[in-house]
């Protein structure tokens, strides 16, 4: 939890910096993850939020020009959202700060430490584990 916890710390700045909510930060990596645009109404679904409040954060976003929204072409009625280049950024800086605080924190383990954390990772990532269970 510790390790986790200064990570996240190490990562937030940049979100701290724009004075974005707990929501929007969560909708950002979404859209990062997606790697796609993303309807709004599915953006809402993924987030666990109603229709409105996804829009009233995609409103806020869109002020920031950290995400953009276009009609879809295939139903002009349903608007796309999708990262900007500002928004790719600031969720690969915040992706690139864990990383970085991990590697800090693995690099003062003692080696065999360092070895055997490694390992264990290794076959966890390899397997199941870490997927999320849908019911």
């Amino acid at each position: 939890m510790r390790l986790m916890t200064l990570a996240e710390a190490d990562g937030m700045d940049a979100m701290v910096e724009l004075d974005l909510s707990f929501s929007q930060a969560r909708m950002l990596f979404l859209l990062a993850h997606q790697g796609e645009p993303m309807p709004i109404h599915a953006i809402a679904t993924k987030l666990g939020l109603s229709d409105a409040a996804t829009g009233r954060n995609v409103e806020q976003l869109l002020k920031l020009e950290v995400v953009e929204r276009r009609e879809s072409p295939a139903d002009r009625r349903v608007k796309l959202v999708s990262l900007t280049p500002i928004g790719e950024k600031l969720s690969t800086q915040h992706i690139d700060c864990k990383r970085e605080s991990i590697k800090a924190f693995t690099a003062d383990l003692p080696e065999d430490q360092r070895d055997n954390l490694h390992r264990a990772l290794s076959d966890i990532l390899a397997g199941d584990t870490l997927r999320r269970q849908t019911h």
